[in-house]
């Protein structure tokens, strides 16, 4: 349950801040500037929250399937490169702030992994409903 709510937080939050909040700040009639000053620290604040929320799942594997599961299972190797990818995004945001392309690159890699790491079952579950204990 942890793993699905902590998935649910940052993939969710990352796609509705892309596809939802920044295009209705530019429907309600915003200034450009404003929009983009208001996207670049929701981003950061995003991607940091992400990345805490991938440790967090990644902790959830390891106890659940092992410390081999972060490179030998397809849930280890999407949350390591989510990882990577939230990274990616701090390291140009702060040593390259100009490079724009590369921080919406790392961004949108993020929230793929996190979309391919969605439809991936939940660790120590083994498909069937679980009984309730009295």
């Amino acid at each position: 349950m942890l793993w699905q709510l902590a998935q649910m937080l940052w993939v969710g939050g990352l796609w509705l801040l892309h596809i939802g909040l920044l295009p209705v700040l530019g429907q309600i009639g915003l200034a450009p500037l404003l929009i983009d000053e208001i996207a670049g620290m929701l981003n950061a604040l995003v991607v940091g929250f992400a990345a805490a929320c991938v440790v967090f799942q990644a902790l959830v594997l390891v106890q659940a399937e092992g410390l081999d599961s972060l490179w030998r299972d397809i849930r280890g190797q999407l949350l390591l490169m989510a990882l990577l990818a939230c990274a990616m995004f701090v390291a140009v945001r702060i040593g390259w702030p100009d490079a724009m392309r590369w921080q919406v690159f790392s961004y949108l890699a993020l929230g793929f992994s996190g979309l391919v790491l969605v439809l991936q079952p939940v660790p120590g579950w083994s498909g069937r409903v679980r009984e309730a204990h009295p």
